[in-house]
């Protein structure tokens, strides 16, 4: 195991330090650098420290990137939808009801399991419950995401995320008739301060921006094309509330009365990247699955 090195700059004075960590080792939550804080993989100084604290001008700061676990999850031969693959990494369409990765109250069923069953290597960069998985999406919003077999492909792909060169593209049926054909939304994400179960639009919140666009409007319906800057947790569906347009069927931020659709009507459509070994552009696309076709079906025969 490799020891990592960083000195505390002026810039970085006060910061936490499972925070400073967080954002030297992108690809890593901040829940796992705070793991690792207290498993005594990090120092400050040749000493210990708690994850809150308060990082000084000209501190050494040296920790180690624990190897992952050996998987103690067990395979489940569950069907996937493969768009690619590669001995570096899949490409996946993900159906609507599917969890990404094991969690409270999800430990059987999930894409993981799948995955495992489906191929040995995995990245183990995000622990034993996320292996190979580089970014998620909701149980109930469908479609694409790229999972890592490796771990140079994982952190490769998780750079391009910082750097937004992965470009994701969502489709969305929303409550109301959007007036105007396009716009950005720049409104900062953090925890719901009235409901930690919540995202919302909070002065301190971490800076977040999604561009949309109306592919056709309704009455009182409008179909809509999202495309992610940034990759915050909900983050289209707290955007679209927070601009009056909630996503249909979406029991978190939308309306109670609303199309039945066991959640969220969105779809990850569109997912564009560098390949991470070979850097070739890399372009997927999906059509859009069954039940949202047929509310759009079942949309324009009532205007």
């Amino acid at each position: 195991m490799t020891k990592n090195k960083y000195i505390v700059r002026e810039e970085d004075h006060k910061s936490r330090i499972d925070k400073l960590l967080a954002d030297q080792n992108r690809e890593i939550s901040r829940s796992r650098v705070q793991s690792w804080i207290t498993d005594a993989y990090v120092t400050v100084n040749g000493k210990p420290v708690k994850a809150n604290y308060k990082c000084q001008q000209g501190d050494l700061i040296e920790w180690i990137i624990p190897k992952a676990e050996p998987l103690s999850l067990v395979p489940e031969a569950i069907a996937l939808d493969i768009v690619y693959e590669d001995k570096d990494i899949l490409v996946v369409n993900k159906p609507k009801g599917m969890v990404v990765h094991p969690s409270a109250g999800h430990q059987h069923g999930t894409l993981v399991h799948a995955l495992l069953y489906h191929c040995t290597d995995l990245s183990g960069i995000n622990g034993v419950e996320r292996p190979g998985i580089v970014h998620r999406l909701d149980k109930d919003t469908s479609g694409l995401l790229v999972v890592a077999k490796h771990d140079e492909a994982h952190q490769q792909l998780a750079e391009q995320l910082v750097q937004k060169t992965m470009k994701r593209t969502y489709q969305a049926l929303v409550h109301g008739e959007i007036a105007h054909e396009k716009g950005m939304i720049e409104a900062p994400i953090g925890r719901d301060p009235k409901d930690r179960q919540k995202m919302s639009v909070v002065e301190n919140g971490k800076e977040a921006i999604t561009h949309f666009r109306v592919l056709r409007a309704y009455p009182d319906y409008s179909h809509v094309e999202c495309q992610l800057e940034t990759g915050r947790t909900h983050q289209i569906r707290v955007h679209m509330k927070y601009i009056g347009y909630p996503i249909v069927g979406d029991p978190k931020y939308g309306p109670r009365k609303t199309l039945q659709a066991n959640g969220q009507v969105l779809h990850a459509k569109e997912l564009r990247f560098y390949h991470p070994i070979s850097k070739q552009p890399m372009h997927f696309s999906t059509d859009l699955p069954a039940y949202f076709q047929e509310l759009l079906a079942y949309i324009q025969k009532l205007y």
